[in-house]
């Protein structure tokens, strides 16, 4: 069995950086046409410069003849200056992330006070850059499991209604209540769904011991969540698409005391959204949230070529390399039932 789709964008990616990010980039050059790359490196991406020179870092660790186009963000900080999104814009950058500070991966130097961040959100607004969300409160007295839901309530609500210009990216969604929040939302709200959030619910993290590789923020939900996010993902509603949050790290800060949260899935990302559509026989809908969406709420062409997906099942390797490290892929030693056969 094939299946030919316009060649898809990942909307949320981390590639890291050094000899680590040349490791994995080509993973997702190789299938991808674009990638919007997140900005929490350590130091964080907070300036047009520096996103200048992560780009190009980027594309010189590209396999040779690659076509693929980093897209770059900066991450939004209580410092960020307001001509910084002026110049953000003339340097085509997509937008800002925002990381309430604490929230997850290099999120420290990320936004303490959000009536502090108001003025830089309305230059935003007025350059037409989007605002990516990754939506989750620190209050250490909200359970883990509850942090979405809370902070669409005490932020993203409010953020929303201050500023009705802005466009926003709702990033990695995990609940039925943000699922709803967005369908309830005007059309300059969209949401990104990755692929362990489509594939896997509490249960793969927690039964049978703790399985590290599997731990990510926002953490993995119930069920019935899973399965809001599978309808909302197969559903064809152009508010969804397609964002993995591929987010790699080291086997020797994942099997840890204190491990660190992302999965990597760069490794075979287009293949596990093919299986989550196959299963829900909605296959026929791959092409536009994976290819279609994202494009057109970003205001981007949609890609010209292809990509062809072959019905083959494979076993996902154990590990890859990662700089001086390894990192071990969503799935590993697992079969999967999708393969990427060319892209043309």
């Amino acid at each position: 069995m094939h299946l030919t789709i316009t060649r898809p964008d990942d909307w949320h990616l981390h590639l890291r950086d050094g000899a680590a990010m040349a490791d994995v980039v080509g993973a997702t050059a190789a299938v991808f046409a674009r990638a919007i790359v997140m900005p929490n490196l350590q130091p964080p991406v907070t300036s047009v410069g520096q996103a200048i020179g992560y780009r190009k870092r980027i594309l010189a660790a590209l396999p040779p003849e690659s076509a693929f186009e980093p897209l770059m963000t900066l991450y939004l900080t209580d410092l960020t200056p307001l001509d910084e999104v002026r110049r953000a814009r003339d340097a085509g950058v997509v937008g800002f992330k925002l990381y309430p500070a604490g929230a997850t991966t290099n999120s420290d130097a990320g936004v303490t006070d959000f009536d502090r961040v108001a003025p830089t959100i309305e230059a935003m607004e007025r350059c037409g850059l989007v605002l990516l969300v990754h939506g989750e409160v620190t209050d250490p007295t909200v359970d883990i499991f509850d942090r979405e839901k809370v902070f669409i309530d005490r932020v993203l609500d409010p953020l929303l209604a201050r500023h009705q210009g802005l466009r926003v990216v709702f990033e990695h969604v995990t609940t039925r209540d943000a699922v709803d929040f967005v369908r309830a939302s005007p059309p300059r709200i969209g949401a990104t769904i990755t692929p362990q959030h489509l594939l896997l619910n509490r249960n793969d993290l927690l039964v049978g011991g703790i399985r590290p590789h599997n731990y990510c923020l926002p953490v993995l939900k119930r069920e019935g969540h899973r399965q809001a996010l599978v309808t909302a993902a197969t559903g064809g509603d152009p508010r969804f698409f397609l964002g993995t949050d591929s987010a790699p790290h080291g086997r020797s800060t994942k099997e840890t005391s204190c491990g660190c949260a992302g999965c990597f899935s760069a490794h075979a990302a287009l293949a596990f959204y093919a299986e989550v559509f196959e299963a829900a026989g909605e296959l026929e809908r791959l092409e536009a949230f994976a290819s279609f969406h994202g494009a057109d709420f970003y205001g981007l062409a949609r890609n010209q070529d292809q990509v062809t997906l072959v019905k083959d099942p494979q076993v996902v390797p154990s590990s890859y390399g990662f700089g001086d490290d390894e990192v071990v892929p969503l799935r590993a030693g697992e079969e999967i039932k999708w393969r990427v056969e060319r892209v043309d």
